[in-house]
């Protein structure tokens, strides 16, 4: 696997915690030094481990914000 490098530039919030103490955050992350992008994942408490998860741009959480509040009524 290829070496990579992330910068957790915003931490916005905690979706739910493990029982082993691995958080799902929404976060705004910069991979390899590129433009930040908002992130789903879950992260081991120390942020030094991470899971699959999921990379949005700000045009992609726009819309995900949208189809969000149709299902929220």
């Amino acid at each position: 696997m290829a070496d990579f490098k992330f910068e957790i530039k915003e931490e916005i919030g905690v979706l739910s915690t493990s029982t082993k103490g691995w958080k799902k955050e929404l976060n705004l992350i910069s991979w390899n030094g590129g433009a930040p992008k908002y992130d789903i994942r879950e992260w081991s408490p120390d942020h030094e481990k991470m899971g699959k998860g999921v990379t949005l741009t700000a045009d992609e959480i726009a819309e995900l914000k949208m189809l969000l509040d149709k299902i929220a009524k």
